[in-house]
């Protein structure tokens, strides 16, 4: 089975960032593991947007490799606590981000069948 970034991350948690923005973090277990979370092929700002609704113009990703952590922060679609606000501290935004399969991670798993 192929692995998710969730499971090549020591954690992956999202929290709010303000009232405004979502903050999310990848602390990868290894190089190999920041390797295919870092990689501007598998992870970028158009996957972010399409993953959480978001102009992919206003995602942020900070590589950080000394640290083997990516980090990756958006508005929020409504203000922390207004009406619509479903999940006020971000607590759960994350689950998307952790199933994402790398494709690399993907060719390992199928075996190279179809």
């Amino acid at each position: 089975m192929p692995e998710t970034l969730g499971e090549l991350a020591l954690e992956v948690r999202s929290k709010n960032a303000g009232p405004f923005w979502t903050t999310m973090e990848l602390f990868m277990r290894d190089e190999a593991g920041y390797a295919a979370a870092a990689d501007e092929d598998v992870l970028n700002e158009e996957v972010v947007a399409r993953l959480y609704g978001v102009p992919a113009e206003q995602v942020r990703i900070f590589r950080i490799p000394d640290l083997n952590v990516v980090k990756i922060s958006f508005p929020r679609p409504v203000p922390q606590g207004g009406l619509r606000d479903r999940d006020v501290h971000s607590g759960q935004h994350h689950v998307p981000l952790a199933l994402l399969v790398p494709p690399a991670a993907d060719a390992r798993g199928s075996g190279g069948t179809d």
